[in-house]
């Protein structure tokens, strides 16, 4: 919950303990004055105001051992709160800024057309999930919709079979019955494939995650396999390589690409691939753009600070925002939604593109 103002404090606290009391049924027990305090960001003494002002309207009463409060019969406006889990691919830290910003704001919209969201990732102490035990951890989560963030056919092909409904941002998920939206990245992908074919670029290597190559490649990287091809370059496994999704796997995946026929041009799948990147070419002492230009498929803010500036994809996280919540309200009132939305992406060029180097 985020701290409220001071203006009105008390007013607005109590506004606040409303929205909560419509996800506690008539007889149920609130939390403790410390704990709901802690939660607003309000002192013990506006928090015991504001409950005051709820005593007085009949909504809120003291318990029989004179200490605890509990909801009443009169709780205006009582209703439960549609709980949507969000399914990260990873822990929020990790995720890259604009994925942050995009979680944030959605979770913040949810709750203000009066969702209760909360987050789920992929991993546990550490160690992520592998499918079923990932399967039977989210099925012990009381949630009534799911959103899940850019999953596998796997993950998304067992949320097509299940009763909960289930939203899928960017993934796997084309001729799946499921309701999804994100960022249609072919044709800014298309135009950074080009305008490295028109500076000479013949060995363009395609770093993405697992899920994006298997169990075959994804729509994106089809395109771009195919734009090569239809520029007259072979394509093959040194264009989308396989490796293991680990520091280690990264830069052993490198030091094979470069050791024989280097490629002269990388495009990167996720923003936290980029720092492992660039340390590999600084170590070898690999110059960017003169001898391998770089594309970014996502925009993070920290490219505003890179000399040359990173050339990358990028697109606008409000519409998605809508999307989402216009799914949230269509499940709250029984309605099954499938649509499946992409809204357009685009290419911002920048200063790590360059001509092809000689030979």
């Amino acid at each position: 919950m985020k701290p409220l103002r001071r203006n009105n404090l008390t007013e607005q606290t109590a506004g606040h303990l409303r929205v909560m009391l419509r996800d506690i049924r008539p007889g149920g027990k609130l939390p403790g004055v410390l704990r709901m305090a802690a939660e607003l960001g309000v002192s013990k003494t506006t928090l015991r105001a504001a409950l005051r002002l709820l005593e007085g309207d009949g909504v809120v009463a003291l318990s029989g051992n004179g200490h605890s409060r509990h909801v009443t019969g009169q709780a205006a406006g009582y209703r439960h709160a549609l709980r949507i889990g969000i399914l990260l691919s990873d822990s929020l830290e990790d995720e890259n800024a604009q994925i942050q910003q995009f979680i944030g704001d959605l979770k913040e919209r949810l709750e203000s057309a009066g969702f209760s969201p909360f987050l789920v990732a992929q991993h546990r102490r550490g160690r992520r999930y592998d499918l079923p035990q990932l399967c039977r951890h989210l099925l012990k989560l009381r949630t009534d919709g799911w959103l899940v963030m850019a999953g596998s056919r796997e993950l998304l092909e067992w949320f097509a079979g299940e009763a909960v409904p289930c939203i899928a941002f960017a993934g796997r998920w084309t001729g799946l019955p499921l309701a999804s939206v994100g960022p249609d990245k072919v044709v800014p992908y298309l135009e950074a494939t080009r305008r490295l074919i028109a500076l000479g670029h013949r060995r363009i290597v395609v770093l993405c995650a697992r899920m994006r190559r298997l169990p075959a490649p994804a729509r994106v990287e089809r395109a771009f396999l195919a734009e090569l091809a239809a520029h007259g370059i072979p394509t093959g496994a040194y264009n989308l390589p396989d490796w293991e999704e680990t520091a280690e796997g990264l830069h052993a995946a490198l030091d094979s690409l470069f050791r024989h026929t280097p490629p002269t041009a990388l495009i990167i799948d996720e923003v936290p691939f980029i720092p492992g990147v660039l340390q590999f070419l600084a170590r070898r002492g690999i110059q960017v753009p003169g001898e391998v230009s770089l594309v970014a498929c996502d925009f993070d803010p920290a490219f505003t600070w890179c000399q040359p500036s990173m050339a990358h994809l990028r697109f606008d996280n409000a519409p998605h925002i809508r999307r989402v919540v216009r799914w949230a309200t269509a499940v709250g009132q029984g309605r099954r939604d499938l649509k499946q939305t992409l809204y357009p992406a685009e290419f911002g060029p920048g200063g790590t593109l360059g001509p092809a180097p000689n030979g």
